[in-house]
């Protein structure tokens, strides 16, 4: 099961700086008195060549990525911070005598029955077994095709893609959506390239596969031909697969059908009764990406049933392995943390239900966390500071030189309709058809997501709650959601280094204003301005002024085209693309406002900083973050963000306020002549 994906900050490990113990609510804490790290700075760098290892270099070189992490920094502190305080709330609720049914109860006995890895590690693969047994009884595609479908009821759900979320024409409804799926590597490109580090990921997943089965007491000869088979296979699917960058482009993967149309596309399957096992009723639905769900339904059908029911298998294990004894466990790890990502060592088992507790019972758990730990005055004072960025937003697009007057005042309506959501949800979700057992965790999560699924089926072709929200109040993050025309700034990232009630305002809008300026603009970025006001794709420019604007998006795409990480690994401008114009628009928009403050106004130095070096300094302190190598691969093939580093560099280098900050002559590297700064929002 799937849900319809946000363009959210995706916060990394930032710098390891943080004293104060994470153990008391917000009002016990003791108050911080510092808020910028000098000692993490390397002055022997000059700031005009690489500002990033000038505010972080000493830093960067001292700092060791702990065992159990990918990554480390400051956010990746405050996120273990969150998880400790989260873990105080779990064993608080564990303590209790709860009422059967009470949030106490469902978060605690979930948290317990995730950390009994006595009872788990003895009961093996058994809670997957009746899971497996039925995929063997199936005789034929049509069977097959059945049990998918039904599947998903079930809490399980494979192959299709499948979501419900609003219609990118008509956002005030719900339609059924489907995505390409059906892939164990992260993307496509995974089972083509030939570098020796992708054909080294292709060996380990195959052991991985392999692994699965063998716990599962299959021969492990043939366990390894299962493998292969299964590779062979989701090798043909990719085949059919939507890139990364293909997949950005909201027009080509909007393809609305009416059922009948779809099914002269995909004979010998009636999908009005997969639809109907699937819990659903309609008569159009969304397919992002035709070519897959084609390629899939004839694939079904032309695969030999053995080698599609062993992929079910694997499916059914993998997808349940952290949840299973510890030689699941331990598969799951290799592949997915340590080959994928570089983690060493698995992370302590309460951190792993801590986040587990969150992902499934997220607004149970936070409806506790933000009444301990989110005071009313931190909510006030974060939507002063998103009212004040919309003002300046406002004032900007007013005084752009490149867009028309008429494209201007639909811009300024669409930024005027902004929901602005701050801290956690006005209406929280219930989970009252959810049974958590704390003697059985498999038996839980099933329970989790048989919940969730109903929760998305009920919403079909049903009207858009626009009070709902994606992501959980301790989540330490942000998000913009074009469908919804919505801003969200969870309780988790209101938090220092990103905010701080008593920091100078340049630290704060360094911080968090820089965050918010760019979930504003993702609005704006080269996906969210194909969407009107009203969260509709719906062409509101001219066509002048949207040729100037794809002009000004391709001059960002090259400038991060040209950064390189690791072996001389080049960050995909088009794939980061939508990111960067946020990272661009949000220090932009942070800096005007931030001028707009006494101390913005002043030449008061703080730590030996003008205000101005100290806005800059605290969005490079933000960002400050070390990485492994495979971690940072993983990013750069995935993920729709820049590396820490060029989000910093990368937007800086085109504010001439930066230039003047620090004396940033021509010659140095990072330097660019005035006409080639390039400015969009």
């Amino acid at each position: 099961m799937k849900l319809k994906p946000l363009i959210w900050l995706a916060v990394p490990a930032v710098f390891a700086a943080c004293n104060s113990k994470p153990t008391q609510s917000a009002d016990e804490a003791p108050k911080r008195t510092v808020f910028f790290d000098k000692t993490g700075m390397d002055t022997t760098v000059k700031p005009g060549d690489n500002f990033f290892d000038y505010a972080n270099g000493s830093w960067l070189k001292k700092t060791e990525i702990p065992s159990t992490e990918t990554g480390w920094g400051l956010a990746k502190i405050l996120y273990n911070n969150t998880q400790t305080e989260l873990h105080g709330i779990l064993e608080d609720a564990v303590k209790q005598d709860a009422t059967k049914g009470s949030a106490e109860q469902k978060v605690g006995d979930l948290y317990s029955s995730g950390m009994d890895t006595a009872t788990i590690d003895k009961l093996g693969y058994t809670p997957v077994k009746p899971t497996l047994t039925a995929i063997d009884g199936l005789k034929d595609y049509k069977e097959l095709i059945n049990y998918v479908a039904s599947s998903y009821k079930d809490g399980d759900g494979y192959m299709f893609g499948f979501y419900v979320s609003a219609d990118g024409r008509n956002s005030k409804q719900n339609v059924a959506q489907f995505d390409q799926d059906g892939l164990g590597l992260p993307n496509r490109d995974y089972y083509f390239n030939t570098d020796d580090a992708t054909k080294k990921i292709r060996e380990a997943y195959v052991a991985y596969i392999t692994k699965l089965f063998v716990l599962t007491g299959v021969d492990a000869a043939i366990a390894a031909k299962n493998a292969q088979d299964i590779l062979k296979l989701e090798t043909e699917l990719a085949k059919s697969h939507s890139t990364p960058v293909e997949l950005r482009d909201p027009i080509k993967n909007y393809n609305k059908f009416a059922v009948a149309d779809i099914q002269k596309k995909i004979p010998g399957v009636d999908l009005n009764d997969v639809f109907k096992r699937m819990g659903f009723k309609t008569d159009t639905i969304l397919v992002g990406q035709p070519k897959y769900d084609i390629a899939l339904f004839g694939l079904l059908k032309s695969e030999p049933i053995a080698i599609w029911k062993t992929k079910l298998k694997f499916m059914a294990l993998s997808n349940s392995a952290n949840y299973l004894s510890k030689d699941f466990r331990a598969a799951s790890f290799e592949f997915n943390d340590k080959t994928l990502n570089g983690q060493k060592q698995p992370k302590e088992r309460w951190k792993t239900m801590v986040t587990t507790v969150d992902g499934g019972l997220g607004e149970l758990l936070g409806q506790v966390y933000v009444k301990k730990y989110f005071t009313p005055e931190a909510k006030k004072r974060i939507t002063d500071l998103v009212n004040n960025l919309q003002a300046v937003y406002k004032e900007r697009i007013e005084k752009l030189d490149w867009m028309s007057p008429a494209t201007k005042e639909k811009a300024i309506i669409k930024l005027n309709a902004f929901t602005k959501k701050i801290g956690y949800p006005d209406k929280w979700k219930k989970y009252d058809d959810v049974n958590i057992d704390k003697g059985a965790f498999y038996n839980s999560m099933q329970s989790i997501s048989k919940h969730n699924y109903k929760e998305m089926i009920d919403k079909v072709n049903k009207p858009v709650d626009r009070t709902e929200w994606g992501m959980t109040p301790p989540t330490l993050n942000a998000y913009y959601n074009p469908s919804y025309n919505e801003i969200v700034f969870p309780a988790g990232i209101l938090q220092y280094p990103f905010f701080d009630k008593n920091a100078d305002d340049a630290i704060n809008y360094g911080g968090i204003g820089m965050v918010i300026g760019h979930e504003m603009t993702h609005g704006f970025d080269d996906q969210g301005s194909q969407y009107d006001k009203d969260g509709n794709l719906n062409v509101w420019w001219t066509k002048e002024d949207n040729d100037k604007f794809k002009a000004k998006t391709q001059a960002v795409a090259k400038q991060y085209d040209a950064y390189t990480v690791l072996d001389n690994m080049h960050v995909n401008g088009n794939l980061t693309l939508g990111e960067n114009i946020a990272d661009n628009g949000g220090v932009a928009i942070a800096y005007e406002a931030f001028k707009r403050t006494p101390e913005g106004k002043s030449d008061k130095k703080i730590d030996g900083f003008t205000p101005d070096q100290r806005f800059f300094l605290s969005i490079a302190q933000i960002w400050r973050s070390k990485n492994r190598d495979e971690s940072t691969r993983m990013r750069i093939n995935n993920d729709p963000h820049s590396p820490a580093m060029y989000r910093v560099n990368g937007p800086i280098s085109n504010m001439d306020a930066w230039y003047q900050a620090f004396g940033i002559k021509a010659g140095d590297k990072l330097y660019k002549p005035e006409n080639a700064r390039v400015k969009i929002w």
